[in-house]
C-alpha cells in the first residue's frame, strides 16, 4: 500500500512547506506505482490533504432540513430531499414555502429518514422520480425504493418497486444512494444494518455483509420495476440473491459512474477511520468486515487482522483520519477544466470535499481538499457546469462552487 501521513509538527511556515513538499511527493509515488502496474494497492490517507484554492463559495439558499440529494429537472428547476421526509423544489431559484404532495410516511431517525432521489433517464417521456428512504420502526426497519410520477406539483402514484428483505432493529446504515447505468438499470446501495451491539440470526449485523443470502452490505442492480436483470452477476446461483451486484460492503453513501472511464466509484463509511473510496467490479466482494482498515468505535480494537484478503477487492483510496464520506461524483464539465475527469467525494466529519486526481486508467494521482467548513451531504454537477453542495444541517445550505477568479489549481492528468 502506499501510506502518506499528511500530518507535520512544526512552525506555521514549514507545515506550509512541508505540506506542499508532500503532496508534490504523493503526485510522485503515485504516478510511479501507476506506471509499474501497482496501482491496485490502496492509497492509505493519514491526517491533512493540502488545501484547494481554486473555487469561490457562494450560498444558494438555506433554511433546508437535513437535506440528502438533489437532483435537477429538465427545465432547470431542482428537487432536494430533506431527510425527515420532505421533498423540496427550487423553481426559478427561489425555494417554494410548501413541499412537494404525496411523499409517504418515512422512518425519520437517526440515519434513516428520506434519502436519495433520481430522475428516470427517460424522464421526459415517463415523469418517474425514484427515491430511496427508511422504512419502519425502531425495532423492525429496511431501506426501500419507490417510484412516483411527478406532475410539477405533487408526485402522484407512489409505488414501492423494492425493500430490503430483512428487518432490523435500530437507525443505522441504510445507504442509500441510486445510480441509473447507461443501460438503463439502477443499483441501489443498502448498508449493512449496523454497529455491534445491533445483531442478526445470533451474531453482529455486519457480518451479513458477506452473506449473499440477502441485502444488507451490498450494492444491488434493479431494473426500471424493481426486478432483478437475467445477467446479474448471481443469477444462476441457488445460495444467492439475484439482485446482488457487489458485497462486503458498509454503508455507500456516495456512487457515481464515470462516463469517461467507463467506471462506477463508490465512497463508503468505515467504522473508526478506514473511510474508502472503490471501484465496483461486477460481482466483487469488498471485505468487510473479513478484510478492513477499520477500527472498532469503542477501544480501537481492529475488526479484522487483515486489510486485505485473497479474492476480495481492494479499496482505491482509504482515510485512516475519517471523512465520514456521503456524496460522490465525477466532473465532467468545463468551468473547471483543470478538474476534468477527477472524483470530488464529500465529507461529513471533515466538512469539506476530497478532489481525487486520477489519472486516463482511473489509477489515484493526488488529492486535495475543497473547504467547505460545513458537513457535506452531497455533491453534485450542476447543468450549468459548476458544482452544488448540500450541507447536513437543522439550517442546512446549498452551496454553488464557482472558479476563482484568476486562481490556479493543482493540475489534473
Amino acid at each position: 500500500m502506499i501510506r502518506l501521513p499528511w500530518i507535520v509538527q512544526t512552525t506555521d511556515q514549514g507545515y506550509r512547506l512541508m505540506r506542499s513538499l508532500a503532496y508534490h511527493v504523493m503526485v510522485l509515488i503515485a504516478a510511479t506505482f501507476a506506471a509499474s502496474g501497482l496501482a491496485a494497492q490502496p492509497v492509505v490517507i493519514e491526517g491533512e490533504v493540502p488545501a484547494e484554492s481554486g473555487f469561490s463559495s457562494v450560498t444558494v439558499l438555506q433554511g433546508l432540513e437535513h437535506p440528502w440529494s438533489m437532483a435537477w429537472l429538465p427545465n432547470g428547476d431542482l428537487l432536494i430531499t430533506e431527510r425527515p421526509g420532505r421533498l423540496r423544489l427550487v423553481k426559478n431559484g427561489r425555494l417554494l414555502d410548501a413541499p412537494v404532495g404525496g411523499i409517504p410516511k418515512v422512518f425519520a431517525t437517526g440515519q434513516g429518514g428520506l434519502l436519495d432521489v433520481r430522475l428516470h433517464p427517460r424522464f421526459s417521456e415517463n415523469r418517474r422520480i425514484y427515491f430511496s428512504y427508511a422504512h419502519g420502526s425502531a425495532k423492525a426497519n429496511h431501506t426501500r425504493v419507490a417510484a412516483a410520477e411527478f406532475n410539477g406539483d405533487r408526485l402522484e402514484n407512489w409505488t414501492v418497486i423494492f425493500q430490503v428483505g430483512v428487518n432490523k432493529s435500530g437507525n443505522q446504515h441504510f445507504g442509500s444512494r441510486l445510480l441509473w447505468l447507461p443501460d438503463e438499470s439502477l443499483l441501489v446501495s443498502i448498508g449493512d444494518g449496523g454497529n455491534p451491539p445491533i445483531r442478526l440470526a445470533g451474531d453482529w449485523i455486519r457480518k451479513q455483509a458477506q452473506n449473499k443470502r440477502n441485502h444488507l452490505g451490498k450494492i444491488l442492480r434493479l431494473d426500471d420495476t424493481g426486478d432483478a436483470p437475467q445477467d446479474n452477476p448471481f443469477s444462476d446461483m441457488i445460495d444467492a440473491d439475484k439482485s446482488i451486484w457487489s458485497y462486503g460492503h458498509r454503508n455507500i453513501q456516495g456512487l457515481a459512474y464515470d462516463s469517461l472511464r467507463k467506471m462506477v466509484w463508490a465512497s463508503e463509511h468505515g467504522a473508526l477511520g478506514g473511510d474508502e473510496l472503490n471501484c465496483i467490479r461486477r460481482g466483487g466482494n469488498y471485505g468487510w468486515p473479513a478484510a478492513t482498515f477499520s477500527r472498532e468505535y469503542l477501544g480501537g480494537f481492529k475488526i479484522s487482522d487483515h486489510v486485505s484478503k485473497p479474492g476480495m477487492v481492494d479499496p482505491q483510496v482509504v482515510w485512516m483520519t475519517a471523512i465520514a464520506p456521503s456524496g460522490l461524483m465525477v466532473y465532467t464539465g468545463d468551468r473547471f477544466s483543470q478538474w476534468h475527469g477527477d472524483i470530488f467525494v464529500g465529507g461529513l466529519k471533515s466538512q469539506d470535499i476530497r478532489r481525487i486526481d486520477l489519472d486516463h486508467s482511473g489509477h489515484v494521482i493526488a488529492q486535495t481538499a475543497l473547504r467547505i467548513g460545513h458537513r457535506v451531504r452531497d455533491v453534485r454537477q450542476g447543468p450549468d457546469g459548476l458544482i452544488y453542495v448540500l450541507t447536513d444541517e437543522t439550517d442546512g445550505h446549498l452551496i454553488r462552487l464557482e472558479p476563482a477568479e484568476g486562481s490556479q489549481s493543482q493540475p489534473s492528468p
